[in-house]
């Protein structure tokens, strides 16, 4: 069985939301570090650290705000059930309050952001 580290990411993401806690500590990997980069240039997250723990092993430190600014974190596309959009259907979330992420040829972009580069491509999640 596979594990998506993805939707890990999410899991503890809301979990470390609902349960106040300041500081959450994964497993690291360019992608997650990717999406926490967006998560803090759209303002849910304060910031992130990139931590080695010892030699080949890092650990990704995410600080999230005191007032948090979202309630869920959504896995969209999925590894049993991708999703891709293309730019002019890359959907708005809360009807703009909140933010989709997405794996594009020119990166991982928020939602606005592939829309404005006229991008599309895999949603990965959403955040409300």
């Amino acid at each position: 069985m596979q594990t998506d580290p993805l939707a890990d990411f999410c899991s503890a993401l809301q979990n470390a939301n609902r349960a106040r806690k300041p500081v959450v500590v994964l497993p690291h990997s360019r992608i997650k570090e990717a999406v926490a980069r967006v998560l803090v240039e759209e303002g849910y997250l304060e910031k992130i650290e990139v931590v080695t723990v010892r030699k080949g092993i890092r650990q990704l430190r995410l600080l999230l705000r005191e007032v948090s600014p979202f309630q869920k974190v959504r896995r969209i596309s999925r590894p049993g059930c991708r999703c891709y959009v293309g730019a002019k259907e890359v959907p708005r979330i809360l009807g703009g309050l909140g933010v989709c992420v997405l794996s594009t040829p020119k990166g991982i972009l928020a939602g606005h952001r592939a829309k404005r580069a006229n991008v599309g491509g895999e949603l990965l999640l959403a955040v409300e």
